[in-house]
C-alpha cells in the first residue's frame, strides 16, 4: 500500500477521465492517496500549471514527486507499476490491440460530448455518426461480460464513461445514441460495469451532474452560436 503522502492525484469531481484513473487505482486495491480537488472550469490552481503546463488539465497523477498527465498514460502507468490485479494482457499484440481500440474509444468520447451540445444539421450528423461508431463497441465486447473478458481490464476503464456519463450527456443533449435493444451487448456490460463496487463509489451524483453539463452545454453554444 503506498504512503498516501507519495500518491497525489489532481482531479474535478465530475471528470470521467479522473474517474479512469479513480477506477484504474481502486483495482489494484490502492485507497491511500491524496485527491487534491481542482477547479478547472474557473480558477486552475498554480499547482496544476506547474504539473501540467503543457495541457493544463485533470488528471494529473504524482508519485513520488513525479507527475504524470493524461489519463490513459497514467492508466498505463499504474499498470505497470503495481503488478497485482494487471489491467493489459501481456501478449504484446493483444496489448498493442487493446491501446489501439482505446483510441478509437477517445474519438467515440469526443463525438459523444460534441452531440450533446451541437445543434441542426450538424448535431444530426455527429449522432448518426457516433451511432455507427457504437456498432464497433458492440462487436467488441459481443459474448464478453467485460472487454477484459471476466474481470475489468484497461479498455473497460478507457470505455466506462458509456456506463453514467453517455446517459447523463443523452439527457441534456436530448439526444438518442444508446439503445439497449439495438446494442445488447453494451447494455449487458453497462449492468456488470456498474455492479462493481469499485466502480459506482466513484461515480459523481446524477443530479449534481446533470446540472452542471446543462450549465457547460449552455455556455459551448453561447460561444460558438453567436
Amino acid at each position: 500500500m503506498e504512503n498516501s503522502e507519495e500518491l497525489k492525484l489532481l482531479g474535478f469531481w465530475v471528470s470521467p477521465t479522473v474517474a479512469r484513473v479513480e477506477w484504474a487505482l481502486g483495482l489494484k486495491g490502492i485507497k491511500d492517496y491524496v485527491h487534491v480537488e481542482e477547479d478547472v472550469i474557473y480558477n486552475k490552481s498554480p499547482l496544476l500549471l506547474e504539473l501540467n503546463p503543457v495541457h493544463k488539465k485533470v488528471p494529473v497523477l504524482v508519485h513520488k514527486g513525479k507527475p504524470i498527465a493524461e489519463s490513459d498514460v497514467i492508466v498505463k502507468y499504474i499498470d505497470e507499476t503495481w503488478k497485482n490485479y494487471p489491467l493489459l494482457p501481456q501478449d504484446p499484440y493483444e496489448k498493442a490491440r487493446i491501446l489501439s481500440f482505446a483510441k478509437f474509444g477517445d474519438k467515440l468520447f469526443d463525438d459523444a460530448f460534441t452531440a450533446m451540445w451541437s445543434q441542426g444539421e450538424e448535431k444530426e450528423k455527429v449522432v448518426k455518426s457516433t451511432i455507427e461508431e457504437f456498432e464497433k463497441i458492440e462487436e467488441e465486447i459481443k459474448g464478453r461480460k467485460f472487454f477484459g473478458g471476466e474481470s475489468i481490464g484497461y479498455l473497460d476503464i478507457a470505455l466506462g464513461w458509456i456506463s453514467y456519463w453517455l446517459p447523463l450527456w443523452e439527457e441534456v443533449g436530448s439526444i438518442n445514441i444508446f439503445d439497449p435493444i439495438k446494442f445488447p451487448g453494451i447494455a449487458s456490460w453497462v449492468e456488470n460495469f456498474l455492479s462493481q463496487p469499485v466502480i459506482n463509489e466513484k461515480l459523481p451524483p446524477k443530479d449534481r451532474a446533470v446540472e452542471y453539463f446543462q450549465e457547460r452545454r449552455a455556455f459551448i453554444t453561447s460561444v460558438i452560436y453567436v
